[in-house]
């Protein structure tokens, strides 16, 4: 389907991937947002919307507090594009440190925020993938402790463990919204999509099986030549050391000619952010809104 002229825009569409994959394969992008499936993953939460601006495409979207912004821009002058869309009120997320020196060299007419709740972890893959030296040694033995105490097995994900990976899911939205107040509704969904549409969107997975049963999962995809991003990972609450052994399975298994592992942003979540802390990223891949200064 034709994509408009801004100010028109249009919904994204699960067919704009043969579209889209190549402008942001293009690009190599460091931040976690700028792959297909996590637009369309999140394409109802954040109201992605395709425009053309110039000679860009670009992705149009919305902030939880309803926050008018866009995503750089996939091709096309890029600089020209965004700042068309910074004068006329939008304010511009997820640019990292090379896109801002690229095509902002002068800041002065403009407000530029660190947006630290968004940062991206970005991991060596085969530390994760061996949890050896002390920065992993409490991991290891959690890891171990696990192992000793079940019998499990890891697999490819694949269709037949749909239901399973559901089913972990649901149980894990349950006991963390027993916690308190939640917004994890949307993630959920998303998680669950991903699950359904993983051959469409180009996702790779590993299941973590116990007594045949599935216990935990983990999707990903490639997000540049170099690095692969884990979107989701889910596994049993109560299972001590599943988690890290869901991590470790991820990096093991899957993208082995990647050297990083991009884990997401933390999302200012105190207790989420000490965990991904706790795996010793080699690099915060910092993000930047970008506005007018009125």
């Amino acid at each position: 389907m034709e994509i408009p002229r801004y100010p028109e825009s249009r919904p994204l569409l699960l067919e704009d991937k043969s579209q889209l994959d190549p402008l942001l394969w293009e690009l190599q992008p460091r931040v976690s947002e700028l792959t297909f499936a996590n637009l369309y993953l999140f394409r109802l939460v954040h109201d992605y919307r395709l425009t053309r601006v110039g000679d860009s495409v670009v992705a149009l979207g919305c902030g939880w507090d309803g926050t008018p912004y866009f995503l750089p821009p996939f091709s096309g002058d890029r600089g020209a594009a965004s700042r068309t869309l910074i004068g006329a009120g939008r304010t511009l997320y997820g640019a990292d440190q090379g896109f801002l020196e690229c095509h902002f060299p002068d800041w002065d007419a403009l407000e530029v925020l660190e947006d630290r709740d968004n940062f991206d972890y970005l991991h060596l893959r085969q530390e994760m993938a061996e949890l050896s030296g002390k920065n992993y040694h409490k991991k290891k033995n959690r890891v171990n402790y696990f192992a000793v105490r079940h019998r499990y097995s890891v697999e490819a994900y694949e269709e037949k463990y749909l239901e399973g990976a559901l089913k972990v899911l649901d149980e894990w939205q349950r006991i963390r919204t027993s916690m308190g107040p939640s917004s994890l509704e949307r993630e959920v969904e998303g998680a669950a999509e991903a699950l359904r549409l993983y051959r469409e969107l180009g996702l790779s997975g590993i299941v973590v099986l116990v007594e045949g049963e599935v216990k935990g999962f983990a999707l990903g995809e490639l997000l540049n030549r170099n690095t692969a991003v884990c979107h989701f990972e889910k596994a049993d609450l109560f299972m001590e050391g599943l988690y890290q052994l869901v991590d470790r399975e991820f990096c093991r298994l899957l993208f082995m000619d990647c050297e990083f592992v991009n884990r997401e942003q933390d999302l200012g979540e105190l207790s989420l952010r000490q965990t991904k802390l706790s795996y010793h990223p080699v690099e915060l891949v910092q993000k930047y809104r970008v506005r007018r200064k009125d």
